[in-house]
């Protein structure tokens, strides 16, 4: 798979699952929504229910800011179509300023729900520094998943 293969992906998709490693380097793994921007992931704390708004991915993106992002797409019936997509960089908390706006509005423009109901929790911004893919559909990738740098 190669790079616009794997970007055109990461775009489609509507769930990723960021992979963070806690204060004391356990590892944690959570299904996000997240927006595409050039080189850069972002995802917002919305409003879905929780108990709190200062999340665990928060604190252990500041802990350590090396994460990983993995999108796939599984069809029980139709393995030829399987993919699997993981990025990986540094992550940041952004609380405010433009980036934040602009962010939140990207994913306002993806998801209609954030469209009808504006998100205004902390952004992660995931700097995509490499990334790695394969897909079933690809004879070429059988065998050694592409990697970018």
């Amino acid at each position: 798979m190669d790079d616009r293969d794997m970007r055109g992906h990461v775009v489609a998709a509507r769930v990723a699952r960021l992979a963070t490693l806690t204060p004391n380097r356990q590892p944690s793994v959570v299904p996000i929504c997240f927006t595409l921007h050039n080189d850069a992931i972002f995802s917002v704390v919305d409003f879905k229910p929780k108990t709190t708004i200062d999340l665990a991915r928060l604190e252990n993106v500041r802990a350590n800011p090396n994460v990983s992002l993995v999108v796939d797409r599984y069809d029980d019936e139709m393995w030829n179509r399987l993919w699997w997509v993981r990025i990986d960089g540094p992550a940041r908390v952004i609380e405010n300023g433009v980036e934040h706006t602009t962010a939140i509005q990207m994913l306002r423009s993806k998801y209609p729900q954030y469209a009808q109901n504006r998100p205004t929790g902390a952004v992660i911004a995931i700097e995509c520094k490499r990334w790695t893919g394969w897909s079933a559909g690809d004879a070429s990738n059988l065998r050694q998943p592409v990697r970018r740098e």
